[in-house]
């Protein structure tokens, strides 16, 4: 008898972080950010309660594992974000608090870029499929690493 085919899944799990902001660009004008960030460029701040959604599948197959049935190990994923989102992220003032944003303006999407780099050093190769950062319920970034875009 022939063994079964190859079972394929993608797992996403979803964390959520509370986080203040401002938006703010060091290469312009206090009026040019106001201009362009409107309230978001509050000298004080505001915050957000982001939800951060991973893809994760694997390299290759996206094959489930035939003898732990997981595409990835739950509690490792678990640990994997607790050090890549919420140790960094969870409680933060993103511009003062976290090195990145020091030099980065804190938008959504470079929250989704940093959320990415932290994980993929920590995921097996190649298993990140894409990150998805709920800034609000209608506000939403979804990242899938270095894309280049065709002229």
């Amino acid at each position: 008898m022939a063994p079964p085919a190859a079972r394929l899944a993608r797992l996403s799990r979803t964390v959520s972080f509370s986080a203040c902001h401002r938006l703010h660009s060091k290469s312009l004008s206090d009026e040019e950010n106001l201009k362009l960030f409107g309230k978001c460029n509050n000298p004080n701040g505001h915050g957000h309660n982001y939800k951060a959604r991973l893809l994760i599948s694997l390299l290759f197959s996206l094959q489930i594992d035939p003898v732990s049935g997981m595409v990835i190990n739950l509690t490792d994923l678990k640990e994997y974000m607790q050090e890549a989102i919420m140790e960094p992220l969870d409680h933060k003032n993103l511009d003062k608090d976290v090195p990145y944003f020091a030099e980065v303006v804190s938008t959504t999407e470079n929250v989704a870029v940093f959320i990415w780099e932290n994980l993929k050093k920590l995921l097996p190769m190649g298993t990140l499929y894409k990150v998805k950062v709920y800034e609000t319920d209608q506000n939403i970034v979804v990242y899938k690493g270095e894309e280049t875009i065709s002229e």
